[in-house]
């Protein structure tokens, strides 16, 4: 008898996003300037198997945050598509049926200071996705929910009648959680959680994430800069750069054997304490201006392995080793 094989729960194909970001067009017939077009995402593919975390990690401004909005919805793609659950998801958030499938998707946001209406108390933050999608609306049945969700998040009941100033980061954090756990979802995009929030407490919403992906069966696209943060969190890893993918690879293997020079340079950059005396490297260059990238693979202006190649052809990403990676230096076995 053959063995069913599981369906990733995600699955984002070549999924691109470009922004218009031209000076009005006044301005562009008097000064006589082209339109500026920025491709913030780039043709991004990647699956995520239910119950696992993919970790997306890249210098600011790569097009992470970009990828977590497409997924969940605030942003229609320029091309390609995300699949959820066997579902065309960005054609279902059109429907009717679509408040269904937001449901199952939701997200935590970056800054725990902006994502919380100032002006709300917990109670009502927390019970807001409740009540806008219908799932409850007795008073005392709310208030029940609520207390659940803040307990959670190891937050007390009593915590429901204060507002957000009188929190701190990684408890606004918390809240922050315990509203998008309100509609029971399966999938969390989460926006760099833990970025604004000291190394102690991110410690600590980081294991509650985790012990909540435990209990509920979670599936998490993690974005993030930090890359112990990663290391912690995550069962795959994909590297951005420039709006693209560079290397996807499972976690073990992309911090034990990183094959894109990016992901070296960016692993060689990580403070190491058994390695007191060996010298770090940090990431030379800069990132090139996204509205006119480099031609040919993106990296190569800042890349030790750049040959002719590399600066007139981009590279595809093939499956090396087990490895999904563009680099034509790994393809040819330079590196």
């Amino acid at each position: 008898m053959s063995e069913v094989i599981s369906r990733p729960l995600v699955i984002a194909s070549d999924l691109a996003r470009t922004f218009d970001v031209s000076a009005p067009w006044l301005n562009r017939v008097l000064e006589r300037k082209p339109r500026q077009l920025l491709k913030a995402v780039d043709g991004v593919s990647f699956e995520i198997e239910k119950g696992k975390t993919l970790a997306l990690v890249g210098e600011s401004g790569c097009g992470k945050s970009t990828v977590a909005r497409l997924l969940v919805g605030l942003y229609a793609p320029t091309r390609g598509g995300f699949e959820f659950d066997g579902q065309d998801a960005h054609a279902a958030f059109k429907t009717a049926e679509g408040r269904q499938l937001r449901r199952r998707i939701q997200m935590i946001f970056q800054d725990p200071y902006a994502s919380l209406n100032p002006r709300w108390k917990v109670e009502a933050i927390v019970a807001e996705p409740l009540r806008e999608h219908g799932i409850l609306s007795d008073t005392q049945a709310l208030k029940e929910r609520v207390e659940e969700l803040l307990q959670s998040v190891g937050l007390s009941p009593l915590d429901m009648v204060k507002y957000p100033h009188q929190f701190s980061g990684g408890q606004r954090q918390r809240i922050s959680i315990a509203r998008a756990l309100a509609t029971e979802p399966e999938f969390l995009v989460c926006d760099e959680p833990t970025s604004a929030l000291d190394v102690s407490v991110q410690a600590q919403v980081l294991n509650i994430m985790k012990d909540l992906q435990r209990a509920r069966g979670l599936t998490y696209l993690f974005i993030s800069h930090n890359l112990a943060v990663v290391r912690h969190v995550s069962d795959q890893v994909g590297v951005m750069y420039l709006g693209r993918l560079v290397e996807l690879a499972d976690k073990a293997t992309l911090f034990s054997q990183p094959r894109h020079p990016y992901t070296r340079m960016l692993l060689d950059a990580i403070p190491d304490m058994r390695k007191t005396g060996k010298a770090r490297t940090p990431v030379s260059g800069e990132v090139p201006n996204p509205l006119n990238p480099p031609t040919g693979c993106a990296f190569h202006p800042r890349c030790p392995h750049a040959n002719a190649r590399c600066s007139s052809e981009r590279p595809v990403v093939q499956s090396i080793g087990g490895v999904r990676v563009a680099c034509h230096a790994v393809e040819e076995g330079r590196i």
